[in-house]
């Protein structure tokens, strides 16, 4: 699971998770409203299926801001942007069935003379809402982002299209089991009540809630912009979906950019499994550079020394959970969630990124301590997402679609196994990334898994150190596109990096390719 302490965060907030150029460009927007409802050639066959309906329709574009407190609405207005709800089928088997909206907004291009086509954009999670993505990552794009429609686009069931909320006490993201059998048997307590909360409240939806039918959702939106190929940037989980529409969809993509990239044949409920070598790297890394400020933090002077204070207040959080914030903000932190924060914290090594984890976890030292302690907003944000029942409706997605695209383990005792196998070498984050999850406890997924049977000429983007998605991952993506190429950032402990790292390197390279459409002649290396 991909918490939302990456892509997710990431590229939404900047306000913060596949191949291309098959041709140089993309169709020219319809000039009216009749042309854009107009099917194109390649959507013949939706419309024999009984999707032509879908594929036809007409968006009507409205303002964003659904009121004054709608910071994203708002600012999208303010680029000139327009929303849309576009109507899709529940159940693609079922065209004439239940439908649901997907709310879709559009950047359109000021640099008309040499528009390209439409770029959607999907920032990961799963389950992120990615209605203003293009907020984010038109900076980055500079010059070329004026050639393109940035689509931001909320997936089904995410952000303002069709809701799903199960009515969960907590947001996404794992908790820690601990360090005995009594917690792991509390986190499969948890698992088990989610998967059946969300079978009571949504049983019906929780079997069309996939990465597939979001693929399909995408191609239904090609039609409605009036493009015969869409080209399309995705973080982290949103690779695996670029993935998908392209093996699904294949010739109706143009240039596609994939960056933090899971491997399809790895993809199942347990994301971060195996993934521990790299997190410990980046807590070394971590733990060394807030040693280096022991003045400002006050966690340690060495490495060892901000890794011991951690594990007392994780010891502390054990014995009586953590107090921290003021009211009405106040939360109570055990020892499944203290380890969790610092996880889900530790998939960014820049500066300010190290200062924020820096700045939390001295706040939690206090607590360990009965200090009182003031949050700064965005922590206490962070606590409420991910720790009560604000996060509900996120996490309520991002379990849907992982349960739902692929089987898991059934067996309580696999995860145990495997928890203990790792302990020895990682005691913090085994008991993390090994830890059962309500998939455990899902209806078994109706289709089978995305496949790659269609090269594609995709340009992946990838760290060596990233903490989310092993960048094996990248590499075995790259090995099953043979004509794709492989931008690597080495020596960092990154999760998404274009327009987020702030790398030269590899923002000229993406941007270069976005605007041309050819890849590199050769897979590139950049440095940190």
């Amino acid at each position: 699971m991909i918490t939302p302490g990456t892509a997710v965060r990431r590229a939404s907030a900047i306000g913060l998770v596949l191949a291309a150029g098959l041709t140089t460009g993309l169709a020219a927007p319809p000039t009216t409203a009749a042309a854009a409802a107009t099917p194109t050639a390649v959507d013949a066959a939706p419309a024999a299926a009984g999707l032509g309906r879908y594929y036809q329709q007409r968006p009507h574009w409205h303002r964003c801001a659904q009121g004054t407190d709608d910071e994203t609405g708002r600012a999208l207005d303010a680029a000139g942007a327009r929303c849309a709800d576009v109507t899709v089928p529940l159940d693609y088997g079922r065209p004439h069935g239940r439908t649901i909206t997907v709310a879709i907004s559009r950047m359109k291009a000021t640099d008309t003379r040499h528009r390209i086509g439409s770029l959607l954009i999907n920032p990961g999670g799963p389950g992120g809402p990615g209605l203003g993505t293009g907020l984010a990552v038109r900076p980055a794009m500079k010059e070329t982002g004026a050639r393109y429609d940035l689509i931001g686009m909320d997936p089904r069931f995410t952000g303002r299209s069709t809701p799903l909320d199960c009515g969960l006490s907590s947001g996404p993201g794992l908790l820690s089991a601990g360090p005995d059998r009594a917690g792991f048997d509390r986190q499969t307590a948890r698992a088990r009540n989610v998967a059946e909360r969300c079978r009571a409240t949504n049983g019906p939806l929780l079997p069309h809630i996939t990465t597939r039918n979001t693929a399909r959702d995408i191609d239904v939106v090609r039609s409605v912009l009036g493009e015969r190929k869409i080209s399309y940037l995705g973080f982290s989980y949103g690779t695996y979906l670029g993935t998908a529409y392209t093996q699904m969809f294949p010739g109706r993509h143009d240039r596609v950019v994939l960056d933090s990239a899971l491997d399809p044949d790895r993809y199942n409920p347990r994301l971060l499994k195996g993934a521990d070598a790299e997190n410990e790297k980046a807590y070394d890394d971590w733990a060394e550079w807030t040693a280096a400020r022991h003045g400002t933090y006050g966690l340690g002077r060495t490495r060892e020394q901000v890794r011991a204070t951690l594990d007392d207040v994780i010891a502390a959080s054990a014995r009586e959970p953590l107090t921290v914030g003021t009211a009405p903000d106040v939360f109570r932190l055990d020892n499944s969630q203290v380890p969790a924060l610092l996880f889900t914290e530790l998939a960014d090594d820049t500066d300010p990124a190290r200062a924020s984890l820096a700045e939390h976890m001295s706040l939690l030292a206090r607590a360990a301590e009965g200090r009182p302690t003031t949050l700064p907003p965005a922590f206490t944000g962070l606590l409420r997402s991910v720790f009560t029942p604000a996060g509900s409706s996120v996490a309520s997605a991002q379990t849907a679609i992982l349960c739902g695209d692929v089987a898991a383990p059934r067996d309580p005792e696999t995860y145990w196994r495997d928890i203990e196998q790792g302990r020895g070498a990682h005691p913090l984050f085994a008991p993390l990334t090994e830890s059962i999850t309500p998939c455990a406890f899902w209806d078994r997924p109706r289709e089978a898994p995305v496949r790659v049977r269609h090269d594609t000429r995709a340009l992946i983007v990838a760290s060596t150190g990233d903490p989310r998605v092993p960048y094996t991952n990248s590499v075995a993506l790259h090995d099953r596109l043979p004509s794709s190429r492989l931008l690597t950032l080495d020596g960092a402990n990154q999760h998404v990096n274009y327009g987020v790292y702030g790398n030269a390197c590899i923002d000229s390279t993406v941007n270069s390719y976005l605007a041309t459409g050819r890849l590199p002649a050769r897979d590139r290396t950049c440095t940190k």
